[in-house]
Formats: structure tokens, C-alpha cells, sequence
């Protein structure tokens, strides 16, 4: 008994550690596609959630189009400074960037209250709302990770 036991955990344990920790999750497939393949995928989402007419998919289209482009020139800026090996960037660099950042969210949001009807606007809030909370939670415990092996 003891010994099946034992092969059990045994198993289970390879198992476990055989399984691909690489595994590419929803962004990561998304990385390798043209910031058009990737503004017709969210434009395709966003029809199915907001029922969009073919007007509002154009213009949400091109806004879309063009984050997806800007994304992608700033990921391989900071890919280019992370490998010339570039330090931290300053508190006036991070606050500068927080400062586009917000403004740009502004804009984005003005720009989809022109676009949408009330009522699209509304769960459009609520989808984006639900967006920016996924992932708060797993940076949480990662910090706490981090802070408890610095100590």
C-alpha cells in the first residue's frame, strides 16, 4: 500500500513538473500580429459586446488601429533600451509617461462617447473597467513575492 502510494506522488510530481511553464497566454499570441490584425480582433470583440453598426466598427477600427501601432513602437522602443542596457528612468520620466498615459485615456474616452450611444458607452465603461481589474490582482502578489525575498 505504501508503495502505491508512494508511485502515486511520484507520478504526480513529474507530472507536474513536466508541464510547460513557457505556455503563451492571450497577449502573447497577440504580440506576433500586425497592429491591424490586432485592431480588427478587438473592433470583432467590441461588435459582439456592444453591437456596433457598420459606421461605429470603421471609426472605432482606425482608433484602434492606431494604439495598436503606437503599442507596438513603444514595446520595441523599451525592448531597444533594455538591450543598450538603458538604467531607471527618472521620477520626472516616469512621471511624464504617467502624465501621457492619463491623457491619452482622456481622449480615448471622449473619442468613444462621440462614437457610441449611451448606452453602448455605458457597458463599454464597464467592459473597460473589467479590463483594467484583471490583472491588478496577480501584480499584488507578485510585489509581496518580491519584497519578502529582498528581506
Amino acid at each position: 500500500m505504501k508503495k502505491l502510494v508512494m508511485a502515486i506522488l511520484i507520478m504526480a510530481g513529474i507530472t507536474a513538473t513536466a508541464q510547460d511553464h513557457q505556455r503563451k497566454g492571450k497577449r502573447g499570441d497577440m504580440k506576433d500580429l500586425t497592429p491591424e490584425q490586432v485592431a480588427t480582433i478587438q473592433t470583432k470583440k467590441m461588435t459582439l459586446v456592444l453591437d456596433l453598426n457598420e459606421s461605429q466598427q470603421k471609426k472605432i477600427k482606425t482608433i484602434l488601429t492606431e494604439d495598436a501601432t503606437a503599442r507596438k513602437a513603444k514595446m520595441e522602443e523599451r525592448k531597444a533600451n533594455k538591450e543598450e542596457g538603458k538604467k531607471l528612468l527618472t521620477s520626472e520620466e516616469k512621471y511624464q509617461m504617467e502624465i501621457e498615459r492619463l491623457n491619452h485615456q482622456i481622449a480615448r474616452k471622449e473619442q468613444m462617447k462621440s462614437i457610441l450611444n449611451d448606452e453602448q458607452f455605458e457597458n463599454w465603461e464597464k467592459m473597460d473597467h473589467r479590463r483594467k481589474m484583471r490583472g491588478k490582482g496577480k501584480n499584488r502578489e507578485n510585489r509581496k513575492e518580491k519584497r519578502s525575498a529582498k528581506e
